[in-house]
Formats: structure tokens, sequence, C-alpha cells
């Protein structure tokens, strides 16, 4: 039973920057679609950024587009979000899911089989 494990997270303070990555328990020998979600207390859950590692394909929300990087690293099938420039309401749980094949348009809505143990970000 493959599962996504996150890393980074933490506090940090306003303007500061962040990294979070997201892997599988388990190689995978197909290309992927990797999208970052976070939830804030209180709030719906959001999708701020996507990658297909089949062609290097990103996309971001507005909220965070500018600010956020999402790459996957090298011969690896780890998946970084380089957050920057944070903000107080960036602040949340962060959460790792993936699909196979592309994420398309509406990447923020399709279905993921894999979900992270969510990692939490707070910014002050």
């Amino acid at each position: 039973h493959v599962q996504l494990v996150e890393s980074g997270g933490g506090s940090v303070e306003a303007g500061e920057s962040l990294r979070v990555s997201c892997a599988p328990s388990k190689e995978w020998s197909n290309p992927f679609c990797m999208v970052w979600f976070r939830q804030a207390t209180g709030k719906e859950r959001e999708a701020v950024a996507a990658i297909y590692t089949g062609a290097g394909e990103t996309y971001y929300s507005d909220s965070v587009k500018g600010r956020f990087t999402i790459g996957a690293e090298l011969f690896s099938d780890t998946v970084y979000l380089q957050m920057s420039s944070l903000k107080p309401e960036d602040t949340a749980m962060y959460y790792c899911a993936a699909g196979f094949g592309g994420c398309g348009l509406h990447w923020w809505g399709r279905k993921y089989d894999y979900w992270g143990q969510g990692t939490q970000v707070t910014v002050s």
C-alpha cells in the first residue's frame, strides 16, 4: 500500500521562506500529477499548486502565484513546494495528493488516489 510521505513545514515569520516535500513510499514507474492542498482552521480546503511529472507542467492558484514554486527533484519521485514571501494567511495544514496521468485543466478538482498525512505551516 503506497503512502505519500511529507516533510518540511514549521513556523516562520512573515516574509520568510519554507519548503515542504512529498514522496511516495515506493518508487513509481509512471508519471503522475501531484498537488498541494492546504486547509486553514475553519476554512475550506484549497488547491494551491500542482505538477505533472511527465512533462513538467505546473499549475498555481491565484493566491500563491509568483510566491510559491512547485517542482520535482531530479531522478526522484519527490515533489517540493518552495514557499516564499510567506504571509500569515498562508498558515494552514498542507497536504500533498497524487494520481497517475496528467493534471488537466481542472487540476484542483480531479480525483487523487494517494494522500499525505499533512504538515503544518504557521506564519506569524
